[in-house]
């Protein structure tokens, strides 16, 4: 098979804007976390990469917009049935520069296949209602119309998903996208797709890629062209991109961080409850939003459970997921290992146990499991964003229900318990934007709408029919058979 580049000259050094170009904020390297070995370079956008990103985007998302639905969605299918065509490649880039196991890397595929199917779907869809008026004559439609130009501002954890759930609904719906991946997945999450949609047959303009970071982003949040900045990433810079977005009357949609529990209660199947734990935090070594950053347990089974998860974290192997078969992959980088470490020394030097982990070697963090732990230590705190589990205890329901609450955060919870309608009693009084009955918390099925609450998010939500309500924008428009005349 063909790999999707011709030569790795093809983006080298480029950013995708109206082809293949060199950019004017110069380049930077592509390195593999788990060996650090330079994997090539890619382009880094300036403002004015951004500005004649914008002002080509807008003069192409007019023909775009009245383009028929059939032909925007026959391009969606098409980019679909190439991603699969060209998995290899992928995946390849999915676990050398993201630190990927393979399965993490094909089950993101197959699930970027899929939002690309659904997002073909989209424009075949209702567009609007129609409402009765007082007026003799007046037909009043409220349809949804695109918003032009969008940016997407998307992360290195998960950077085919989290571009793919902006850009493919975003381009069916009939905008024009700027998709601006972090420099630690800038090829993934980013050159692959500029590549994948232009041999798909997207028309020159409607989308462009422009890795960079903070510089970069902010040029893209506050050009004047773009109308919406869909953005997933930190608490701290949704803030900042938030109250910019309000300043200039710009729509957002911000996807932040969380400090997710997974609540145990006495009646649970602890082998079951154990599993999901590990899961929850040990997956894609812990660098997911929705990650089980705190293990509330009840008093009564909290040894026991605790026992269990340390055994499934011992067993877990860690190491080079492109030479072989791993359980979990290296961290991104070093500063993200250091940052971890120190919440978890802070954590042990507090009066937390260590039962699994806690060590190191280069980039590869060992599962940890922490016991022990009690609210104001900083594992139980602050979100982790690493493969660790810190276990704290409850002793009645109401308890564990504060517990989860106290946080800023409300972005996923999970209740593990025999009595389902007891659980799901107690997950609906949790402040969270998503609640799971005996699963954990790591869940995202594309076609319900996913978001958070608090410091977890704006109230904005991807997925199945909210797409189309952060993609678009409504307009009232009124038809009268015959012209009004009114008494002046």
């Amino acid at each position: 098979m063909q790999s999707l580049f011709e030569t790795s000259s093809h983006w080298q050094g480029k950013i995708y804007s109206d082809g293949w170009r060199d950019a004017d904020g110069g380049s930077a390297e592509v390195i593999e976390p788990a060996t650090q070995q330079r994997l090539g370079r890619t382009g880094i956008g300036s403002a004015s990469d951004i500005d004649r990103a914008a002002t080509s985007a807008a003069r192409a998302q007019r023909d775009w917009a009245a383009t028929s639905f059939t032909e925007r969605a026959r391009i969606l299918r098409e980019a679909a049935r190439l991603m699969q065509q060209h998995a290899a490649d992928f995946n390849h880039w999915n676990i050398r520069e993201c630190g990927s196991v393979r399965l993490k890397a094909e089950w993101e595929l197959a699930q970027c296949c899929e939002q690309l199917h659904m997002a073909a779907a989209l424009p075949m869809q209702p567009e609007g209602m129609l409402f009765p008026s007082s007026l003799p004559g007046r037909h009043n439609q409220w349809r949804q119309v695109p918003i032009g130009v969008v940016g997407v501002i998307s992360p290195w954890n998960f950077p085919l998903l989290l571009s793919m759930r902006s850009v493919a609904p975003a381009l069916a719906l009939g905008n024009a996208v700027i998709l601006k991946p972090d420099t630690h997945s800038a090829v993934c999450g980013g050159l692959l797709l500029a590549r994948l949609f232009e041999l798909a047959g997207l028309p020159a303009g409607l989308l462009h890629v422009i890795p960079g970071g903070p510089i970069t982003g902010d040029a893209l949040v506050k050009h004047p062209g773009v109308g919406m900045i869909a953005f997933t990433g930190s608490t701290a810079v949704g803030r900042a991109i938030g109250q910019a977005c309000g300043q200039m009357l710009k729509k957002v949609a911000l996807e932040l961080g969380g400090n997710n529990a997974l609540v145990v209660l006495a009646d649970a199947d602890l082998d079951a409850a154990a599993s999901n734990g590990a899961w929850a935090s040990f997956l894609h070594q812990g660098q997911i939003c929705m990650q089980a950053g705190r293990h509330l347990v009840h008093r009564s089974v909290a040894a026991a459970y605790a026992e269990k998860l340390a055994a499934r974290a011992k067993a877990l192997q860690v190491g080079d997921p492109h030479l072989g078969q791993v359980h979990l992959g290296p961290l991104i980088n070093a500063r993200q290992r250091d940052r971890l470490h120190a919440l978890v020394s802070e954590s042990i030097d507090a009066g937390a146990s260590v039962l699994a982990g806690a060590r190191y070697d280069q980039l590869f963090y060992e599962p940890t499991v922490l016991t022990a732990v009690t609210p104001g230590m900083a594992v139980y705190d602050q979100e982790l964003f690493g493969p660790v589990a810190p276990i704290a205890v409850f002793d009645d329901e109401s308890e564990a229900i504060e517990m989860v609450n106290a946080s800023p955060y409300g972005l996923a919870a999970a209740i593990h318990s025999r009595d389902v309608a007891r659980a799901t009693a107690l997950g609906r009084q949790l402040r969270c934007g998503m609640v799971h009955i005996n699963d954990q918390t790591v869940n995202n099925e594309f076609q319900v709408p996913f978001g958070g609450m608090g410091d977890s998010g704006n109230a904005s939500r991807f997925g199945g029919p909210a797409s189309v309500h952060e993609f678009t924008q409504s307009q009232w428009l009124s038809i009268t058979d015959q012209p009004i005349h009114y008494p002046f």
